[in-house]
């Protein structure tokens, strides 16, 4: 039960026991931080940090360009072949399958800051960035929010596998430090420098640049559009996230693919889309209204 994604998890217990917090999940959590300590023995080099901050990049746009804008928000289109690419290559990220991930996120958009959304920052900072996450009633995928995806059965299937290709992340870093170590000595790298940089510390990074999203794009920045919700837009949560920073923008327009409405509003994610969509990996890429960008124009960011 430690492993999968099967709802009947915690179908036995009652409503205020749901609420609470899973500690066993909770004290894996804490322990795969720990392992970053393994840094003391494995030191650093150039080769490592690099590989892990392109991992980084590459792993947030699995999350940000599929789990998000496609999975979560269908803003785009793609063939059912890609799609199931994209899916599994967002599960290296170690945020479990893209039908939770959806799931969750539809709830919050449909709750917003509200009791019922499952990371308001009203709940507090910890509750928010990722407390959440552990508490037994969150732990189920939500069905009934994602029926146009649940229909997929392979889907459906890497869900209950989503830790498969999470852990087979981390052998292919530890293989290509190893790789590394042989052909190229002078990169001054091996496998268990790239376990470390590549999957833990590289890993642990993601996963809370992605959480300031929830926690801190609701609370900090600028808000632009009047929407029903406290969403902010934040230039540096831009950045670190590749365009999730423009909060507030997508809270006024979540199907639109492109969160940085405007050309000076960098939006790594949506460029990125932009070039799959040159070779047909992708579609349809929805725009934002021009009486949307009317009304935004001129208006603090």
């Amino acid at each position: 039960m430690w492993v999968s994604n099967h709802d009947a998890t915690y179908s036995h217990l009652q409503t205020s026991d749901l609420e609470e917090i899973d500690y066993i999940r909770l004290s894996l959590y804490i322990l795969f931080h720990a392992s970053i300590l393994g840094v003391i023995y494995t030191g650093l080099s150039a080769a490592a940090v690099l590989f892990a901050l392109t991992m980084y990049v590459i792993r947030m746009f699995f999350i940000t360009g599929f789990y998000h804008r496609y999975f979560s928000h269908k803003s785009f289109s793609t063939g059912r072949i890609f799609q199931f690419i994209m899916a599994a290559a967002g599960c290296t990220a170690g945020q479990r399958g893209p039908l939770w991930w959806a799931s969750h996120h539809r709830q919050h958009h449909i709750n917003s800051d509200t009791p019922k959304d499952p990371h308001t920052p009203s709940k507090g900072f910890m509750e928010s960035h990722i407390l959440w996450i552990f508490k037994k009633e969150n732990f189920k995928v939500k069905h009934e929010k994602i029926r146009d995806l649940s229909k997929y059965p392979e889907l459906l299937v890497l869900e209950r596998l989503h830790w498969v290709p999470f852990l087979l992340y981390g052998y292919f870093c530890f293989l290509t430090g190893e790789f590394l170590n042989r052909h190229y000595p002078l990169l001054g790298t091996n496998g268990t420098q790239l376990l470390i940089w590549g999957f833990f510390i590289s890993t642990t990074v993601l996963y809370h640049a992605t959480f300031t999203i929830n926690s801190l794009a609701h609370r900090f920045g600028n808000k632009r559009f009047a929407t029903n919700d406290d969403s902010k837009n934040n230039f540096f949560l831009a950045l670190l996230t590749l365009g999730e920073g423009w909060h507030n923008n997508h809270h006024r327009y979540p199907v639109s693919t492109r969160q940085g409405f405007y050309w000076w509003e960098i939006d790594i994610s949506y460029l990125l889309l932009k070039f799959l969509s040159y070779f047909g990996l992708v579609s349809r890429l929805r725009s934002v209204p021009a009486s949307i960008l009317a009304e935004g124009k001129g208006k603090t960011a």
